[in-house]
């Protein structure tokens, strides 16, 4: 499912005019993105939380070249979803 169909479905399902949807999901992906790189979590009850987790540093291979890189200590964003949510989709996919 891309953005631009929940955009559309979200639409339907409220009866709110398509551009006003858009300019809420932007605003919200905006404001997420912008804690996350804050490192605060972000908290959505009943669907996950989005956090800045951190990666210790390693060694990589690049195997085009066969040499090995230092890959320093770094954060990626990540989403850990629900404890209900997950239970829901492992019922669903079974």
């Amino acid at each position: 499912m891309t953005k631009a169909k929940i955009i559309q479905e979200i639409s339907e399902k409220t009866g709110t005019q398509t551009a006003k949807v858009e300019a809420i999901i932007e605003a919200l992906m905006v404001s997420v993105k912008e804690h996350i790189i804050l490192k605060e979590k972000v908290s959505l009850r009943g669907f996950g939380n989005f956090i800045a987790k951190k990666r210790a540093a390693k060694l990589a291979r690049n195997i085009s070249k066969n040499i090995t890189i230092n890959l320093p200590a770094h954060y990626i964003p990540a989403f850990k979803p629900a404890k209900k949510f997950s239970e829901r989709v492992k019922k669903a996919v079974k």
